[in-house]
């Protein structure tokens, strides 16, 4: 297997294939984030069936595809069906005559793209799961998709047949810093921490966009020649990524755009009233646009859970507004000419507070908290604002700042000032009883002079590679 990192999803795929019980498997997560790659490399020649769904196709190619795999796998001639039952019925037949010994494992890709207009896809798969399958103890069926509101809501919130036939849900996360680390090092590309956490900046830890990177260039070379100039690789992947995850694509990117401008993020209300997506569908939307992994929400200290704020995250988005954006993406080297800019700094500061958010586990274990209950949350007054909180189970609430720097940080009489403030400026506004932390997080770490004992702890960049 030349799989990197994925050590949890690798323990549970075994151990479903293992155990003796028929097991349903929704594998979810964002375009790009490597759960085609994943699966069919752990399980390898494992499969009994393995299809894909075909992108913007009718019903009767998709029957067509599904028939061409039925006849591979079986090594003989299934007749053409013109109904998803009948399809059904005969993976039922390929599969009651397969010599194959323990699991059968059942691969469908892209299953939302299965699901046509009137197919009645879901129908057959219901027939399929609780008349057959559900019974036999020989049965992996991993159903897999990018479209991650449909797989939530037809899948795991099913009401009707389907409610709670899902045995495992599993959600592939991007890589984090540590597993990007890994993954250069496996394609020798010899590159500091900073360059790996600059790659994240703009990518995040998508695994397809990494291996674009081609060997020799820098990574501001490799982002010039991904995103800028001439037939640009990802020149259009912003269009493609949300026209492939959603039906109606400009209700998810008017609620970005409008985020794209508010680092901070914002209240449900205002997004929307400056969106006009409102009641119902703008939960759904904020729902979905979350479940993708686009957008996070945290509550506000002390607040109802109503007034919880929703900021983009989502690295390649904001590295598109930023950059990409109304670029005529003819400048190869583009990015290269924006590096120290204000343009960028700003750029870069934010994307570190967002790959701050994205560690949080590494952050905890950095804290020696790793095991205790927490919740991330907001803070924000008329004359205070605090990057990242972290309300903790043991009566105790870290304030953490978060310096993106070239070199070592230093706290001095102005600053060691501003972080007093804003300490006394959130006891006095919230009357909180837990103690108070207050946590520097910074690219090199903090240089320890007179006013570094004004802080309770710090977090360097090198903390946030850790396993």
């Amino acid at each position: 297997m030349n799989i990197i990192g994925r050590n949890k999803e690798k323990s549970d795929f075994q151990h479903f294939y293992e155990i003796e019980q028929p097991e349903f498997v929704a594998v979810y997560g964002r375009r790009r984030v490597g759960k085609t790659f994943l699966i069919k490399e752990f399980f390898a020649e494992k499969f009994t069936f393995y299809v894909t769904g075909l992108a913007n196709a009718e019903k009767q190619a998709q029957l067509e595809n599904f028939n061409v795999s039925l006849n591979f796998y079986a090594g003989l001639p299934y007749p053409q069906v013109k109904t998803w039952m009948e399809a059904f019925r005969q993976l039922i037949h390929l599969l009651e005559h397969s010599r194959k010994r323990g699991k059968k494992v059942i691969f469908i890709d892209e299953m939302p793209w299965l699901d046509t207009p009137k197919s009645d896809f879901l129908t057959a798969l219901e027939f399929f799961w609780n008349s057959w399958a559900s019974s036999r103890p020989d049965i992996l069926l991993i159903a897999c998709g990018s479209a991650t509101s449909w797989m939530t809501n037809k899948l795991l919130k099913n009401k009707g047949g389907l409610y709670n036939r899902v045995t495992r849900r599993m959600f592939i996360a991007p890589f984090t810093l540590g597993e990007c680390e890994a993954y250069f090092a496996a394609k020798k590309m010899n590159y500091e921490k900073k360059d790996i956490a600059e790659a994240y900046f703009a990518f995040g830890g998508i695994p397809f966009y990494l291996n674009l990177f081609e060997k020799g260039k820098s990574v501001a070379q490799n982002i010039d020649f991904l995103c800028f100039g001439e037939n640009a690789p990802l020149q259009n992947e912003f269009e493609l990524l949300f026209a492939s995850l959603f039906k109606h694509p400009q209700i998810y990117t008017q609620v970005v755009d409008y985020l794209s401008n508010k680092k901070k993020g914002q209240l449900r209300d205002d997004i929307g009233r400056h969106t006009g997506n409102k009641g119902g569908g703008l939960t759904a939307t904020l729902n979905e646009l979350e479940l993708c992994g686009f957008i996070k929400s945290a509550a506000s200290y002390g607040k109802k859970a109503k007034e919880k704020i929703f900021r983009l995250t989502d690295p390649f988005v904001l590295f598109y507004y930023s950059f990409m954006k109304n670029n005529n993406h003819l400048e190869g080297d583009f990015y290269l000419s924006q590096i120290n800019s204000g343009r960028y700094k700003n750029w870069a500061g934010h994307a570190f507070e967002n790959l701050c958010l994205a560690h949080i586990k590494q952050i905890k274990t950095k804290l020696g908290i790793a095991a205790v209950s927490t919740n991330i949350v907001n803070w924000r007054s008329n004359t205070a604002e605090i990057d990242l909180m972290i309300d903790r189970r043991d009566n105790v609430v870290n304030i953490c700042e978060i310096k993106y720097y070239d070199g070592e940080f230093t706290i001095d009489k102005a600053y060691s000032q501003v972080l007093q403030n804003k300490r006394a400026a959130f006891i006095d506004k919230t009357k909180t009883r837990k103690a108070i932390h207050t946590t520097l997080i910074t690219t090199y770490g903090v240089k320890h002079n007179e006013y570094w004992n004004n802080i309770q702890s710090e977090v360097a960049m090198d903390d946030l590679f850790k396993c």
